[in-house]
C-alpha cells in the first residue's frame, strides 16, 4: 500500500492538496502568524518623597523555554531617570536605544538632561508615533524630578501612561499590585499602618519579586534593584530561584 503521503511528480500542482491525506495524521495548524510574542518578566517601581525604588527580573522566555537569565529589563536613560521594560525582548531593545539617541540629541542641542517628566512625555509620544503597529512593551518609568521629588509612571502599549505612587508590568504585575496595593495604598485593610521609610520600600519591593517568582515561571533568576535619590541611581542584584 502506498503511503498517503508520497506525491506523484506528474500530478499537478493544482491537484496536490486534493493526492494528500491530510486526515491521515491529526495535528495543531496555526492559521494566523503573528510578529509578537511575550518573553515575559515583571518590573516595578515605587516612588518615595526624595526617592524611587525599581526593580525587574532578569528572565526571558517563550511557553516553557527559557532563553536567558540575565537579560537586563531595565536602562538608564539619565543619571536620575530609568526605564524598565516587560513584553518582547527584541521589542525592548530597540524601544531603549531609541529614546537613548534621542535624548543624546536632546542634550546636544540644549547642553542638559531633560528632566523626568519630560522623558516620561518622550516615551509617551514615542508609543503613540507607533500606535498601529505597537512596540510590544509594557513599560514604566521612574526617577527623581527637578524638585528632588521621587516619581514613577506606569505605560500601555501605544503611550497612555499617569503618574502613580507605584506601578507594576509583565507577566507578574497582578500578583505585585496585589501586595502594593495593601502595602502602600493601604486598602482593604481593617487596621493602617505607618508609612513605610526608604529602607522598608526597599525591602518590600524586594520581597514582592521574589514572591512573584515563585508564582510565575516567567520571573525569576535574578532581580536587579535600582534606588534613584538625589546623588544618582544605586544598583544592587538580588538572587531568584533558578527553577
Amino acid at each position: 500500500m502506498a503511503s498517503p503521503f508520497l506525491i506523484d511528480p506528474k500530478l499537478p500542482f493544482t491537484e496536490l492538496h486534493k493526492k494528500s491525506d491530510h486526515t491521515a495524521v491529526e495535528r495543531p495548524i496555526e492559521h494566523r502568524w503573528s510578529p509578537y510574542q511575550n518573553n515575559g518578566g515583571t518590573a516595578l517601581g515605587i516612588a518615595g518623597d526624595d526617592f524611587a525604588v525599581v526593580v525587574a527580573d532578569t528572565r526571558t522566555s517563550t511557553g516553557y523555554a527559557i532563553h536567558t537569565r540575565n537579560f537586563s529589563k531595565v536602562t538608564k536613560l539619565t543619571s536620575k531617570c530609568i526605564i524598565a521594560t516587560s513584553g518582547m525582548q527584541a521589542e525592548a531593545i530597540t524601544l531603549h536605544r531609541l529614546l537613548q539617541m534621542r535624548i543624546i540629541r536632546y542634550q546636544h542641542a540644549h547642553r542638559r538632561e531633560p528632566s523626568v517628566p519630560a522623558v516620561a512625555q518622550l516615551l509617551s509620544t514615542t508609543l503613540y508615533n507607533k500606535r498601529f503597529f505597537p512596540f510590544y512593551t509594557f513599560n514604566l518609568v521612574a526617577g527623581v524630578d527637578d524638585q528632588g521629588k521621587g516619581c514613577t509612571y506606569g505605560y500601555d502599549a501605544i503611550g497612555s501612561f499617569e503618574p502613580l505612587p507605584y506601578v507594576a508590568q509583565g507577566t507578574g504585575s497582578s500578583l505585585v499590585t496585589s501586595v502594593l496595593d495593601n502595602q502602600l495604598g493601604q486598602t482593604n485593610r481593617t487596621q493602617k499602618g505607618p508609612k513605610l521609610s526608604k529602607v522598608e520600600m526597599v525591602d518590600l519591593a524586594k520581597d514582592v519579586i521574589t514572591s512573584a517568582g515563585e508564582r510565575d515561571i516567567y520571573t525569576g533568576d535574578a532581580a536587579e534593584v535600582y534606588v534613584i535619590d538625589a546623588s544618582g541611581v544605586h544598583e544592587s542584584v538580588l538572587e531568584l530561584k533558578k527553577d
